[in-house]
């Protein structure tokens, strides 16, 4: 069984940064015949002699298992709660194994949003395969997505635009955490610990030093850590969040520039505001006018 729906995208669409062009669902017995009839031309493919795409496809299995080949990955097991990640340009082929065959989801899509992440490094055809596991959230993702499809109202390619996003992102955090916890809860424990407190103590003394020391762990290490985890030091961890508290205390208060830089803080108004200008753009005095 298969459910499908193959999208046009505007000009103006276009400038959204992505655009949907294919949606579907399919379910495959142990014995039906792979892949299925009725994709329009350029989707349809021999297992054996596979396909190249001018889009990416994004597929999550619900049920089942598969195969999966690609130019860069010769050949990779598939299994029940897997994305995996087609991009333009790059030959694939994969197909159902097993006793039940399998039911998937797939959404197709285009645009500069995907082609910067890819240049930026964290998507690329080395890595196709995600395991996140079952999601009844991904699932009803998928299904609005088909919802807005069949519906084509206006503007739905927007609609499309922001599940496909949410998607790539539940699909890219989802698989790394699994991968920070699986490799050592404790230390996932101990980020989450030290977050919380810089959070709590952003208007104290408190140093990233001192966080790690009552960590019971070295510095180095502490900021290696925190910064596998979060993506950003300690330390510009801290200063984006007295920033982002100095921004509000701005807007919804009369204290002065002077007064905000020593609660939070910083060294020097001075040094305050050169930061909130890297920061936000602004000087500290233009959310006052």
């Amino acid at each position: 069984m298969q459910t499908s729906k193959y999208m046009l995208a505007s000009e103006r669409d276009q400038l959204w940064g992505l655009t949907v062009t294919t949606i579907g669902y399919e379910e495959i017995g142990k014995d039906d015949p792979y892949p299925t009839r009725g994709h329009a031309d350029g989707y349809y493919f021999d297992i054996e002699k596979g396909r190249v795409l001018s889009e990416y496809q994004l597929l999550y299995i619900i049920e089942g298992e598969g195969i999966f080949h690609s130019r860069t990955v010769p050949t990779a097991h598939l299994h029940e709660g897997d994305f995996f990640l087609l991009f333009p340009g790059e030959w694939h082929s994969y197909h159902p194994t097993g006793p039940r065959g399998w039911k998937k989801y797939w959404i197709g899509f285009q645009g500069h949003n995907m082609d910067d992440r890819v240049r930026a490094g964290f998507l690329s055809p080395t890595k196709p395969i995600y395991h996140v596991g079952f999601s009844d959230n991904i699932v009803s993702l998928y299904r609005m997505a088909y919802e807005a499809a069949q519906a084509e109202e206006a503007y739905s390619q927007q609609v499309m635009a922001g599940i496909v996003n949410h998607l790539i992102g539940l699909m890219y955090s989802l698989e790394r955490n699994i991968e920070l916890k699986n490799r050592n809860l404790t230390h996932v424990d101990l980020i989450n610990r030290a977050r919380l407190r810089i959070r709590e103590e952003l208007e104290s003394p408190l140093t990233i030093q001192q966080v790690a020391e009552d960590l019971g762990m070295s510095y180095s290490n502490f900021r290696k850590l925190f910064k596998e985890h979060t993506g950003l030091s300690p330390a510009t961890y801290q200063q984006d969040l007295r920033l982002q508290r100095a921004k509000e205390l701005l807007t919804t208060t009369d204290m002065s520039i002077k007064e905000i830089a020593y609660r939070l803080n910083f060294e020097s108004p001075d040094y305050f505001s050169s930061k909130f200008k890297i920061k936000t753009g602004r000087k500290p005095s233009e959310l006052r006018t």
